[in-house]
């Protein structure tokens, strides 16, 4: 028995759940020579299709990862919470990625109205990687029952405007649960989000019993305490797949150019080319058809932040990158 396919539906501790073509769940390892095979991206995600066989003793291998088609990713975050970034012997910058999902039909994007307050910066952030890998995304503003309807338009209308989907909802007293569950009827889904902001919640929600107990969140810090710590796919009873991701502390973008970045913000990227300057980074720079768009009120300043910590972060890390290759090169 060999080069069956398999989709995998968790990960955790080099342990691999697969769905067969025929239904079946099993738990596989992966084959050694796989695990030595160099990468700067996780090996194996959930989500990811893969070919496995069966070893004499019954055990189930993988034996090769499919070419991913899109993933959600992002710098793969050491054990201080910064970005894996490290210098090689000669000097290069290597990042290493961090898939959170891979071969998703579409991402959720969850935050919560309050308790804990909506982290802005970071959905742009998330928003971006979804623009840069071209997986639709939908926003799910939860927790509802806690704020005015006004207090949720005043917050989360910007991204109505520029043309993102906005769904409200509230696991608490059902609030969207049907609209939300016509979203991910049939297509493979991935929730995303801080912690606490009641993913699980959600999906308890849309079918009793599929979630995992959350717990509150802190009253002391107002970070999330989640118990889901490993991306796990869930089968619908409407057909598809949903995955509860791991609460975000943090989001490092990988391998991306600052001179790119203005491109996956949908409400900048209209105005580039009227700019004075082909390689214009929308800062200092006169002729700026962004800033005067911004002046004018046509890009949100939120927004245009959010784009420059970006940039800045970006630029400072393409510095770094060849400083690095200039000092390798030194005699």
């Amino acid at each position: 028995m060999s080069g069956l396919r398999a989709r995998v539906i968790k990960a955790q501790s080099g342990f691999y759940t697969l769905y067969t073509e025929d239904g079946r769940e099993l738990v596989a390892r992966v084959r050694g020579r796989l695990k030595k095979t160099r990468r700067d991206t996780t090996l194996i995600a959930v989500g990811d299709w893969v070919t496995w066989q069966l070893m004499p003793d019954g055990t189930p291998v993988i034996e090769a990862v499919e070419p991913r088609r899109r993933a959600l990713t992002r710098l793969k975050p050491l054990a201080s919470g910064r970005g894996s970034r490290r210098w090689d012997r000669r000097g290069y910058l290597r990042e290493r990625e961090q898939v959170l999902f891979a071969n998703p039909d579409q991402v959720v994007f969850v935050l919560a109205c309050a308790n804990p307050e909506p982290r802005l910066r970071m959905l742009d952030r998330l928003l971006v990687g979804a623009e840069r890998q071209h997986i639709p995304p939908l926003i799910c503003v939860n927790k509802a029952d806690l704020v005015s309807p006004d207090a949720i338009r005043q917050r989360f209308g910007i991204y109505q405007r520029i043309g993102y989907q906005v769904l409200i909802t509230s696991a608490l007293s059902g609030e969207g649960i049907p609209q939300l569950r016509q979203h991910l009827q049939g297509k493979v889904s991935a929730l995303v989000g801080p912690s606490g902001v009641g993913k699980t919640s959600l999906l308890n929600a849309l079918e009793p019993g599929l979630g995992q107990r959350v717990k509150e969140v802190s009253a002391s810090t107002g970070k999330g305490r989640h118990t889901t710590t490993v991306t796990e796919m869930f089968p619908l009873a409407i057909g598809g797949w949903v995955a509860d991701t791991p609460g975000l502390r943090a989001l490092a973008l990988f391998d991306m150019e600052p001179e790119e970045i203005d491109a996956y913000f949908p409400d900048i990227a209209p105005y580039v080319p009227h700019c004075a300057f082909s390689d214009c980074s929308h800062t200092v720079e006169p002729g700026c058809a962004v800033k005067a768009a911004l002046e004018a009120g046509h890009i949100d300043r939120h927004r245009y932040e959010s784009y420059v910590r970006l940039h800045q972060e970006h630029r400072k890390l393409a510095d770094m990158y060849w400083w690095g290759i200039e000092e390798s090169e030194k005699p």
